[in-house]
């Protein structure tokens, strides 16, 4: 029986794994534990995605959760060690960039149990990024690093990581997304809105870079009103706290609405008119939609959506947010970027 420590802790966390702890579920020699870090802890940002997803209760949910990232990497260190002891698996396996992932990371490379990295070999080259110093410390204690793109396994050899334990399988996030497309929800809240289907943007915005810095926030709600759509914000509570705090003027256009669940969000996506976001997986899921994507920040882990003009970087500059909103840009959505949906299958093949 091999047995696998599976650590999630934030949103796009849970999404990839429902596709990999799917197919691990077809074995019976492996026995998949999956820890819960806590990192988002909101009820709408964790619990739904377990829940509408069918992704198995975590056997351990460690319940860290806000603080600063030095604070959080290391009580979910503590903590990941003594489960990791305790239970002894063959990998442990951890997803994309967070505090959580770099915590698991470390526990287990310290134990001198093989790290497994899904999502691996991603670089912005931005250091100010908490996720570009947990993706690179991860990628050099991973021992098999599975990367979505030949970017990706290009970015690994650069720092010489080579070798058969690099396995370029695709994105796990395709594989959900044509998984779950037919269950896809329109939100109860969505009619209320008086705003028409394919006539609005769908805006995500998360990341520090943004949230932490007003001038940065309100240059992107500047650009939101004048770009002249209606633009559907599903608010992050940490955007949200931002706003209140500062006493924010949120635009009339831009309609906050609740975290949406993930069929929520497959929903928006195919009926939106364009997507604005600083979320990576949000970038790969316009793509999935076949939706252009005006990301605001002002580099990128996915360059080969940029390199086919399928997105385009803003940063938090009013005029070409508006700018970009406003256009109506000639593209060729390019297939097979990102696989063709079966890397979650490729990652246990791996693992096994």
């Amino acid at each position: 029986m091999k047995k696998i420590v599976t650590v999630v802790g934030a949103r796009p966390q849970f999404i990839k794994a429902a596709a990999v702890s799917r197919e691990l579920r077809k074995y019976s020699d492996i026995n998949e534990i999956i820890v819960h870090t806590g990192q988002h802890y909101d009820a709408s940002m964790s619990e739904v995605f377990f829940d509408q997803m069918s992704i198995p209760q975590p056997q351990y949910n460690l319940g860290v959760g806000g603080g600063g990232h030095g604070k959080m990497t290391g009580r979910q260190l503590e903590k990941i060690e003594e489960i990791l002891v305790e239970e002894m698996p063959d990998y442990v396996l951890v997803y994309g960039d967070t505090n959580s992932t770099l915590a698991g990371a470390l526990a287990a490379a310290k134990l001198h149990i093989p790290v497994a990295h899904v999502e691996a070999g991603l670089r912005s080259y931005n250091r100010r990024m908490p996720e570009e110093v947990n993706r690179v410390l991860t990628d050099h204690i991973s021992s098999l690093l599975f990367v979505p793109t030949a970017h990706a396994a290009e970015n690994l050899r650069k720092e010489g990581i080579i070798g058969n334990n690099v396995i370029k399988v695709g994105d796990v996030m395709l594989d959900v997304t044509l998984f779950y497309k037919e269950r896809a929800i329109k939100p109860i809240w969505f009619d209320g809105l008086n705003i028409d289907e394919f006539s609005y943007i769908l805006c995500t915005i998360h990341r520090a870079e943004n949230t932490d810095d007003i001038s940065r926030l309100n240059g992107i709600f500047d650009g939101l009103r004048d770009g002249g759509l209606p633009v559907v914000l599903p608010i992050h509570p940490r955007t949200q706290n931002v706003i209140k705090e500062w006493k924010l003027a949120v635009p009339n256009n831009v309609h906050i609405v609740p975290p949406a669940g993930y069929f929520e969000m497959l929903w928006l996506q195919a009926h939106c008119n364009k997507v604005a976001t600083d979320s990576g997986g949000v970038q790969k899921e316009a793509y999935f939609h076949g939706k252009y994507c005006i990301t605001l920040r002002d580099e990128t882990e996915w360059v080969e959506l940029v390199e086919n003009g399928l997105n385009e970087l803003v940063g938090a500059d009013a005029a070409r947010i508006a700018k970009a909103i406003a256009s109506n840009p000639q593209r060729t959505f390019v297939p097979g970027l990102y696989g063709n949906g079966n890397a979650a299958h490729h990652i246990v093949e791996a693992l096994k």
